[in-house]
């Protein structure tokens, strides 16, 4: 259904017949750790995630998993390689 709330007309999940489900019965606007992201949406209201109706919660235990310029961080480090085994076994850098 249309948001009548908050994103006027844009699609909403949370809209309902009797009115927006979500928690509070609004989405919240982005937190400021949500600057420079791709998937906010600008309106008269405000600034909004496009994706998420609570911003802050998302940024609570960490990274947003739907942050966009945030770069995520390999948990994969490269072990160093003995030269000599390598040499043996054909393999290089």
């Amino acid at each position: 259904m249309l948001c009548q709330t908050v994103k006027v007309d844009t699609n909403c999940l949370f809209m309902k017949k009797k009115g927006c489900s979500f928690n509070g019965g609004k989405c919240y606007p982005i937190v400021d750790s949500c600057d420079g992201c791709d998937r906010i949406e600008e309106y008269p209201s405000g600034k909004y995630c496009g994706y998420c109706a609570d911003p802050g919660s998302k940024w609570l235990s960490g990274r947003c998993n739907f942050a966009t310029h945030v770069k995520k961080e390999n948990g994969v480090k490269k072990d160093k390689l003995n030269p000599l085994k390598a040499s043996k076994r054909g393999l290089s850098d």
